[in-house]
This record gives structure tokens, sequence and C-alpha cells, in this order.
């Protein structure tokens, strides 16, 4: 089977579905900003004190190796989409939804989160939203929309999966 790769914004629900998503199909799950900071032995947060290229060259070196995984459900870094060779890698053996949630809707899941690129400033998820939108569209092969009931949107993800076991 493909892996299922989630992308979005920070705080639209990536890790949430694809954790419940992965115990439905019982399948193995990787939050590839969890997977970094344990092959990296670096948090995030070290990362962008050094640079955000620093972390996005680390991202990129992280992606390769889950494009790698077979029958995964892996939630991406909201920024994943920035470098074309991130979505290439894991576009060649996965399948790319697009969790699309408006900020307006993220701010108060985020509340207190301590997202490096966010921390400063969460009226900067409204900038970061209108600069990735069309990444976000470009790579995906589904897109469903998370501003509402959570359990159709999981139940989205998981017709999508079936027709890929199908």
């Amino acid at each position: 089977m493909k892996n299922i790769v989630l992308i979005g914004m920070p705080g639209c629900g990536k890790s949430t579905f694809g954790k419940r998503m992965a115990k439905r199909l019982q399948l193995p799950f990787y939050d590839a900003d969890t997977v970094l900071e344990e092959r990296e032995q670096r948090t995030i947060k070290d990362f962008f004190a050094e640079s955000e290229d620093a972390f996005r060259a680390a991202e990129t070196h992280t992606l390769a190796y889950l494009a790698g995984c077979d029958g995964a459900v892996i939630a991406t870094g909201g920024g994943a989409v920035k470098r074309a060779e991130n979505m290439e890698l894991l576009k060649r053996g996965g399948v790319v939804i697009f969790i699309d949630r408006k900020p307006e809707n993220i701010i108060d899941c985020i509340a207190g989160d301590a997202r490096p690129l966010l921390a400063a400033d969460k009226q900067k998820l409204y900038t970061l939203y209108n600069e990735r939108i069309a990444l976000y569209r470009q790579y995906a092969d589904y897109t469903i929309d998370n501003n509402g009931d959570f359990g159709r949107v999981l139940r989205e993800l998981l017709n999508i999966a079936a027709k890929l076991e199908g």
C-alpha cells in the first residue's frame, strides 16, 4: 500500500487525524517533526534558533527517510510544501491529502503552543496560510475541508484510504 501523506497548516489536524487513521487501518504512524527531532537529536526550536534554512534541510533529510516507508501514515510539518524536493519524494510512494482548515479556526487550537514560526505572533498564521495555500493545493491528490465535524473528516480520510487498498 502507498503511504498516506497529510499536509496542511500547523494546527489543521494532521497529527490528530493521522494517529486515528493509522490506528483504524493498522498502519504505522509517523509525525515528521517528531521523527526529525529523534533522528537529529535536536529540537525544532534549536534548529530555528540557528536558522529556518537549517531546519528545512533537516526536514528534507527526514522526509527522504519517511518516503522510504511502505504503507505508513505520515503527518508532515506545515512548511514541508515549501521545498518541491520534499513533495517529489513523498509523492513517489504516497498519496498526498491536504487537510484544509481556515486560520481563524486554527488560532484557538494553538493558543499556548510553542511552534517556532508562530510563537511570537499568532496572527502570522494568516500570512503563512496565504503564502502556502497555492502549494498545498498544487501538491494535494485529495483535499479535505476540516472546518466543522471531526467525524466527517475522519470518515473522508478513511474513504480515501479504502480507495487506495481497492
